[in-house]
C-alpha cells in the first residue's frame, strides 16, 4: 500500500486531481467530507461539540449550524483548538478505519487541505501538492465559487504559503494548464504512484 497526502492552497485544482486520481484507481479518503461526517446528528463528534459550545451551535433542524460555528472559532485561536481537539481525533480514527479496509497493493490518496499548515506530511509516504499561481487562484474563486476579491484574498491568506506547501511536496502538479493538460500530468503521476505502490507491497 501506497500512502499519499495529496495537498494543495484554494482554488488550485486539488479537487480536481483528487477526482482524476479516482478515476486511474486510487482509494480516496477525503479529510474533509470525513469531518463532515464526525460530526453528523446522533454522533458522539457532535454531541461533544455541544457540550463545548452550546446548543446554539445547532441549525433547526439539529444539524451542525456550520456557519454559526465558523463565526465562533475562527475570531478566536483558543476556541478553533477546542474545536480541533474533538473533530481531529475522530477524522484520524475514521481515516484509519478507511485506509485499513483498502487492498494490500492500493494507492490511498488523503486528501488533506491542511496538511502543510498542521504538519502532516511525515504520516505519507509521498506528497503531492496541487500548485496555481496566486493568479489563477482568484481567477477562479471569484469567477467560479462567486465569491468576492476581497474573500478570497482572505481565505488565501488564512492558509500555509505557497512555498511552505511546495517545501513538503514530493511531487508536484503544477494546475496553471487547461484541464486536457492536467489530464496528462495526472495520468503520469498515477503510473509513478502505482510503480511504487507494487515495490512497496513486494
Amino acid at each position: 500500500m501506497l500512502k499519499v497526502g495529496l495537498t494543495g492552497g484554494i482554488g488550485a485544482g486539488k479537487s480536481e486531481v483528487s477526482r482524476l486520481l479516482v478515476e486511474q484507481g486510487a482509494v480516496l479518503i477525503d479529510a474533509d467530507r470525513i469531518a463532515r461526517e464526525v460530526v453528523a446528528p446522533g454522533t458522539a463528534g457532535l454531541a461533544a461539540v455541544v457540550d463545548a459550545f452550546g446548543e446554539g451551535v445547532l441549525a433547526e433542524d439539529g444539524s451542525l449550524d456550520r456557519p454559526k460555528l465558523g463565526s465562533i472559532v475562527f475570531a478566536d485561536a483558543e476556541k478553533l483548538a477546542v474545536l480541533n481537539s474533538i473533530v481531529h481525533p475522530l477524522v484520524g480514527a475514521r481515516s484509519h478505519e478507511l485506509e485499513e479496509a483498502a487492498a494490500e497493493d492500493s494507492v490511498v490518496v488523503h486528501d488533506v487541505p491542511l496538511l502543510a499548515e498542521n504538519g502532516l506530511a511525515p504520516l505519507y509516504d509521498l506528497v503531492i501538492v496541487v500548485d496555481a499561481s496566486t493568479e489563477t487562484q482568484l481567477d477562479r474563486l471569484v469567477r467560479l465559487r462567486g465569491m468576492t476579491e476581497e474573500d478570497a484574498r482572505a481565505r488565501m491568506a488564512a492558509q500555509a504559503t505557497r512555498d511552505k506547501r511546495l517545501e513538503i511536496a514530493d511531487v508536484v502538479i503544477d494546475n496553471d494548464v487547461p484541464l486536457e493538460v492536467l489530464q496528462r500530468r495526472v495520468r503520469d503521476v498515477w503510473a509513478e504512484l502505482v510503480r511504487r505502490a507494487r515495490g512497496a507491497s513486494e
